[in-house]
């Protein structure tokens, strides 16, 4: 029995010593469990190559420089076309996505008691010129007569001219017109205007040394001041195009109420012809970007997509971000921001207002 014991107890001490062995010589033991032979190195476990940071790389390797939220815009902004004055609607001559040209009547409100107003100055002018010519003018006042009633006539010309454009306009766009008919209105409507600056002008060469009108002179010039004002208030009634352009937003029908102070514009205008990105671009990576940078735009819209431009101009200003989720963090200096205008060189399906991101290439110069 006591040898059973001496034994088992001869065991116990061997075991403690190898273990303790081990543990003091773990030079001579694999970091994976295998055994090092004696002045083998042990290998350390590569770097997971998830764990590396984009900005770890050098610049040359990688492809974008910086990246930015933006929004697509026209170059012309987005035009808010309001009511000069308060109005009922009458007609509304055109529909979203229709092309316009500047100058073309849109909108037009109840102008019946201007109308009367403008017959009774248009009366009232004539019947004083029709007094003032019952006493004959000689010498320079004769020409100077002669002059303002040659700029009158010009006057009454381009009203009628432009009224002629508006009725071809209408007649055109309702399909009952011809594109000649309203291309020669607008061309006559043109002659008149030069013809009138050449007669404003004799006017003021030839005014300079006349004497002073008569009263009955007088009183013919204070009739067709009025029938210019007439022809003001009856042009407030036609919202026009302000510009070429396409209306993107309608926001009033035949009956409603038009007013300057309304909340809401008639409808809204822009130019679709060329479209460009307002991207806001974190301000410490301003100094990578330079005028001419190659860009690459991506939509949500159109996944796998990308869209070429170039960088137009820089703001010259840092200021609060007004896009997206940068807008809404309350750190303040993580949403400073620097305003880059990109050009796109083809629009392709992207439209005004949507969001997109903007990539911003390490190349300095768009290709051509």
């Amino acid at each position: 029995m006591a040898k059973s014991v001496t034994v088992i107890a001869v065991v116990i001490s061997l075991v403690v010593v190898a273990t303790a062995v081990a543990v003091v010589t773990p030079d001579k033991i694999d970091l994976r469990g295998a055994i090092a032979q004696p002045g083998d190195k042990i290998s350390e476990r590569p770097a997971d190559k998830a764990s590396e940071k984009p900005s770890d790389k050098p610049l040359s390797d990688r492809r974008w420089l910086a990246v930015a939220p933006g929004r697509i815009e026209p170059p012309s902004g987005m035009i808010k076309v309001a009511a000069p004055g308060v109005g009922i609607v009458s007609k509304v001559l055109v529909k979203v996505n229709d092309a316009v040209f500047a100058g073309e009547p849109l909108i037009l409100l109840n102008d019946d008691e201007i109308q009367a107003r403008y017959a009774a100055a248009e009366a009232q002018a004539g019947m004083r010129k029709r007094l003032r010519d019952e006493q004959p003018a000689t010498g320079k006042a004769a020409d100077r007569r002669k002059a303002e009633d040659a700029v009158y006539d010009g006057e009454t010309a381009v009203f009628e001219a432009q009224m002629a454009v508006d009725r071809a306009a209408i007649a055109w766009r309702g399909g009952s017109g011809t594109t000649e008919a309203l291309t020669n209105a607008r061309s006559a409507l043109l002659r008149a205007q030069d013809d009138l600056a050449k007669r404003q002008q004799q006017l003021r060469a030839g005014s300079a040394d006349a004497p002073l009108p008569t009263p009955l002179e007088a009183q013919v010039a204070s009739a067709r001041g009025d029938l210019a004002f007439a022809r003001v208030n009856l042009e407030k009634l036609r919202i026009r195009a302000p510009i070429d352009g396409t209306v993107l937003q309608i926001n009033i029908n035949p009956g409603e109420l038009a007013t300057p102070g309304s909340l809401q514009p008639l409808l809204m205008i822009a130019n679709l012809m060329t479209l460009n990105v307002r991207a806001e671009l974190d301000e410490r990576d301003v100094s990578e970007i330079k005028v001419g940078q190659v860009a690459s735009i991506r939509a949500a819209a159109f996944p796998g997509k990308e869209f070429a431009g170039s960088v137009s101009s820089i703001a010259p200003l840092v200021e609060p971000s007004r896009l997206g989720a940068r807008a809404q963090q309350g750190n303040r200096s993580d949403v400073d921001v620097v305003e880059v205008l990109v050009k796109l060189q083809q629009p392709g399906p992207l439209t005004a207002g949507m969001k997109v991101d903007v990539y911003f290439n390490a190349e300095t110069t768009a290709r051509r």
